[in-house]
């Protein structure tokens, strides 16, 4: 059985999701202690531009900590939104990564109840090819990710679509292991286009599983 399998059999509380969860408690801790040095520093410094540059910095460290939460496994397992899940999922991706290299991220969600864990599932994957996309696209203003879900009577479809080069499209071994590992779980499927416009990846699921 695979470590994802064991995560969610039976919905319990398995060692793997108490160390996990520990985990993520602990790197939420190293952040705040990080943010309150910064905020201490920034209220010592004299300099303008240093106040400046530090309270960029505490701002920086924010807004990962908002997208390590939206990244944390459920934890109980009840029924959400899963458009509402990918807009705040993506409002941290840009505030953390995007929005200070000059790339954009839009969407085009449509509402659908799903689990709280094949919504994070998804949404580890949309971060995966997200992070992918903004590695070919230009930055400065040029890059564009667009993020489009649509469902029919028996299925999800999620595209992630970038306007970067086609000579680095393919994504990586190590993204794709997680990408498919992930997938796998959710009985899922990956498909790459890429072509001299940018590079298209949909992930599609069942609608129920």
């Amino acid at each position: 059985m695979s470590s994802l399998s064991k995560l969610s059999a039976n919905g319990g509380m398995t060692a793997e999701r108490l160390l996990l969860r520990e985990f993520a408690h602990r790197i939420d801790d190293e952040l705040a202690s990080a943010i309150d040095l910064v905020s201490k520093a920034a209220s010592r410094c004299d300099a303008r531009e240093g106040r400046a540059t530090l309270a960029s910095l505490q701002e920086r460290l924010e807004s990962h900590v908002r997208l390590h939460h939206a990244l944390q496994m459920p934890q109980f397992t009840t029924i959400v939104d899963l458009a509402a899940y990918l807009q705040q999922l993506c409002r941290s991706i840009s505030r953390s990564s995007l929005e200070g290299e000059g790339i954009s991220l839009s969407l085009l969600l449509h509402p659908l109840k799903m689990s709280s864990e094949r919504c994070w599932l998804l949404g580890m994957i949309v971060f995966e090819l997200v992070t992918s996309a903004a590695g070919r696209v230009s930055h400065g203003g040029t890059g564009a990710i667009d993020l489009e879900m649509w469902v029919t009577t028996t299925s999800v479809a999620c595209s992630i679509t970038d306007n970067g080069s086609s000579d680095e499209a393919r994504p990586q071994q190590k993204e794709r292991a997680i990408v498919e590992a992930l997938l796998e779980h959710l009985n899922g499927t990956v498909d790459v286009h890429a072509g001299p416009g940018g590079t298209t990846t949909v992930v599609s699921l069942p609608r129920w599983s």
